[in-house]
């Protein structure tokens, strides 16, 4: 009965050991939790007033790209072009050999 006796009061101290690192741990993750935040951190939002500022000054930066690069120098599309119907018939499958009607 002794040895039963011995080794219930070891686990009890080991587990009186344990118990009081866990609570030094919960202490310093409480600690260091305050100081950097607790996970996932929501973002403020912007002020309308905020964002009409914003697109304020980047309709002035525009202004100034257009004004210092005189008009807008956009390349003209061209026209797209096609092919006449005798040039079409010669791609028919039925002519895929040459022969023409």
């Amino acid at each position: 009965m002794t040895n039963l006796d011995g080794a219930v009061q070891m686990l009890k101290r080991q587990q009186d050991r344990l118990s009081n690192e866990m609570k030094a741990v919960g202490a310093t993750l409480s600690a260091f939790g305050a100081a950097y935040g607790k996970g996932a951190k929501l973002r403020g939002r912007m002020s309308a007033s905020g964002r009409a500022r914003l697109a304020a000054a980047q309709r002035a930066r525009w202004a100034r790209v257009k004004a210092k690069s005189g008009e807008a120098r956009v390349a003209p599309i061209a026209k797209k072009r096609t092919m006449s119907a005798s040039a079409r018939g010669g791609l028919l499958p039925h002519n895929v050999l040459g022969g023409r009607r």
